[in-house]
């Protein structure tokens, strides 16, 4: 399976509507709490394979990996409360985000996809719009992350830590 074909499927799927300037897939890796890059619009700046803990944002994690619903942040200001890399986001050209946790048939969160555009440019509209998206690939998103291992094999490094 070529996963970033799903993945790039689904973000020209988001660009046409919600929109999106800076799209990321992000496995969920239950073992360590952290989330694995999978795939991204803008690699320069958000490499993938790097990974990103999610303890420091109990609000975020409590919303799309423990109630598996989507998060929205319309402005910086909200973005600033969750992330810690708001400054290279808002260089970007963004403001307001979307993240989509995306669930096995178990309900399980095997991923988040994450949308973000300019300030104000998301509403809960939006976030209809997006889920939509993702509801009318789930097989295929889901797939596309189960076929990336969780598991670190033995006898190799850790995944490289974001800085931000």
């Amino acid at each position: 399976m070529n996963t970033d074909a799903v993945f790039q499927q689904t973000f020209e799927a988001m660009q046409q509507e919600p929109g999106v300037i800076l799209f990321t897939a992000l496995q969920w890796i239950p073992q360590r709490s952290s989330l694995k890059r999978l795939f991204t619009s803008h690699p320069d700046e958000y490499p993938v394979g790097a990974e990103k803990t999610v303890e420091i944002s109990p609000g975020w994690l409590g919303t799309v990996i423990e109630d598996k619903k989507p998060f929205l942040a319309t402005d910086l200001t909200a973005l600033r409360d969750v992330f810690t890399d708001s400054e290279l986001i808002q260089q970007l050209g963004c403001g307001a985000v979307i993240n989509v946790p995306v669930l096995d048939r178990e309900h399980n969160v095997v991923g988040v996809l994450a949308l973000l555009d300019a300030e104000g440019k998301y509403t809960q509209q939006s976030v209809g719009i997006a889920v939509d998206v993702v509801s009318s690939n789930v097989a295929h998103l889901v797939q596309a992350f189960e076929a990336h291992p969780t598991e670190v094999p033995e006898g190799t490094e850790e995944p490289a830590k974001d800085n931000v």
